[in-house]
């Protein structure tokens, strides 16, 4: 008996509606009391004066209704096809977040007046920033990851440095280093070469490990018989190794891109007419701080979606030969 009530216990919690229904019911109790205005022990307290004139009972009441709304809501979705739920529950989140920002009072004609700048000024900018160091930041991590995993101890200490040091710095300091610290060797970066140089060089470590892992996950089975077949270094990585570790390497790799997009705003500081810079730029003289703060963040966060897309069909692609 008790192991039948176990299983039908763990059955019953496995279900969508069962779950779905009690934070439904958590979450309706902690919006009603919060939406009023008041914390659970102002709740306790008696009312002072009359509850009508205060408007305490009306706040409860549209807050209850709002709760039971949401509730209703989530133990519907339950029973909805995966695909289904994930699309009610994205509009809706977009539809909170809008209303979100709609309580900061924007200026949505000084949005849309701004925004083909931001567009073909700023995104192109973070685009080629961004793309141009992973091009970069990509060679380095391949040179590394080999040095990484071959014998030569001189090799091995050098990318070993490498990563440990650039993994080490934040991002900012090593943007400064570049474009001030250059200069003092003689050699003079204008700010985008700079902010490519710092990029590169900061996520090629990361990088560097990535790849490590991918090329470490074959078995070392292949390349025995790749050099049995009389295959040089080069042609295995590129023929055998490399097109095996993808499935490994690609989901990290979009992650490391995603956040590299993000991390070229901190360029801005070298006065480079990016993403973030044009927002803080427009939006300083008008006051409109908060209007091209969140135009911009929409923007990245599109530009990521689509990453994320691309990543997601990589995956696919190239892991077609696990899917069984």
């Amino acid at each position: 008996m008790l192991y039948q009530d176990t299983v039908e216990s763990e059955v019953l919690v496995h279900r969508p509606w069962f779950v779905a229904s009690i934070f439904a019911v958590v979450f309706a109790a902690f919006l009603a009391v919060n939406l009023t205005g008041t914390s659970f022990g102002e709740v306790m307290r008696p009312i002072i004066g009359d509850p009508l004139q205060s408007g305490a009972y009306g706040r409860f009441a549209i807050a209850l209704v709002l709760a039971i709304i949401f509730s209703v809501n989530m133990v519907l979705i339950g029973f909805a096809p995966l695909k289904v739920q994930i699309g009610i529950v994205w509009a809706e989140l977009l539809l909170l977040f809008l209303a979100f920002f709609e309580s900061f009072d924007l200026s949505i004609p000084f949005i849309w007046e701004n925004l083909p700048y931001l567009i073909t000024q700023g995104v192109v900018t973070t685009i080629y920033v961004s793309a141009v160091s992973l091009i970069f930041a990509s060679i380095l991590a391949i040179i590394a990851a080999v040095a990484k995993l071959s014998s030569n101890g001189f090799a091995y200490a050098i990318a070993a440095f490498y990563t440990s040091f650039f993994r080490g710095l934040p991002l900012l300091m090593q943007i400064y280093l570049i474009y001030l610290g250059l200069p003092q060797l003689g050699i003079v970066l204008n700010a985008v070469p700079s902010g490519i140089l710092a990029l590169s060089l900061c996520v090629g470590a990361y990088m560097t490990e990535i790849f490590r892992a991918g090329i470490q996950s074959i078995d070392r089975g292949q390349w025995e018989a790749s050099r049995s077949m009389g295959f040089g270094f080069g042609l295995t990585m590129r023929r055998i190794i490399l097109p095996q570790a993808l499935p490994v390497i690609i989901p990290p790799m979009g992650n490391t891109f995603i956040s590299m997009l993000k991390d070229s705003s901190l360029v801005s500081v070298l006065g480079v007419w990016e993403l973030t810079f044009l927002a803080r730029t427009i939006g300083q003289p008008t006051f409109h701080h908060m209007e091209m703060l969140i135009a911009a963040s929409m923007i990245y966060w599109i530009m990521s979606a689509f990453l994320e897309v691309g990543q997601s069909r990589l995956e696919r692609y190239f892991g077609r030969s696990k899917v069984r």
